[in-house]
């Protein structure tokens, strides 16, 4: 499931935007303090983020270079002067719409946008569950705006208990999945992987992240 996060002060517009959202399947994030919106964004890690540009107490433009590395962008304003299009355009925008906004055409644009960036019908970057977001590309995971960086077993395991998140995985399945043709990976190997990426989680402020399943193996 995709992830959009709204960065919309108008309330009635954000709860607009998150109902339509929702509807078509996304996963919806609809930020409400404006103060933090670069940390709310390195935390959640969105495969989208919907900016508005005028928002209270920041401009949204200052915020297109800040986030754009994160995550795609689409500026959704009623600012309809073409200075300010090709302004967010040159500081990382991936797309301009402006208010009014036809419906089908932002959900098309949308679509379009998470198709580029890889975010719909390709393989995922980034595993997202039980707070964690992982990225695969990058070898990193993050929670609560701060960043690990993993060795391959750790990112190995992380994965395989994210896309199994909430199910118990058996170490026989994990142990699988980090033997290679060069290196024989056997319980003991497993149990200290598993150890140091617990002191990494907890470091990012979860330190219960991973639970152990006597007899079973491990659960996110």
């Amino acid at each position: 499931m995709q992830t959009i996060l709204i960065v919309e002060d108008d309330p009635v517009i954000r709860e607009e935007l998150t109902f339509l959202l929702e509807n078509e399947g996304y996963q919806v994030l609809p930020v409400s303090d404006f103060d933090t919106i670069p940390q709310q964004v390195r935390a959640a890690c969105p495969d989208l983020v919907l900016l508005d540009l005028g928002l209270p107490e920041r401009d949204g433009l200052s915020l297109c270079a800040a986030i754009r590395k994160t995550s795609p962008i689409i500026v959704v304003t009623s600012r309809t002067s073409a200075l300010d299009e090709l302004r967010a355009l040159n500081l990382g925008s991936d797309d301009y719409i402006t208010k009014p906004y036809n419906i089908p055409v932002l959900l098309a644009r949308i679509k379009a946008v998470l198709r580029r960036s890889g975010g719909e019908n390709a393989e995922p970057d980034s595993l997202k569950a039980a707070g964690l977001c992982l990225s695969l590309t990058k070898g990193t995971v993050s929670a609560g705006g701060q960043t690990a960086e993993l060795t391959r077993n750790e990112l190995k395991i992380l994965a395989l208990l994210m896309a199994h998140a909430g199910k118990i995985v058996p170490r026989a399945d994990l142990i699988e999945a980090l033997w290679d043709s060069q290196i024989y990976i056997d319980d003991n190997t497993l149990s200290v992987n598993v150890t140091r990426l617990r002191g990494k989680l907890a470091e990012l402020g979860m330190p219960d992240a991973i639970k152990t399943r006597r007899g079973m193996g491990y659960q996110l």
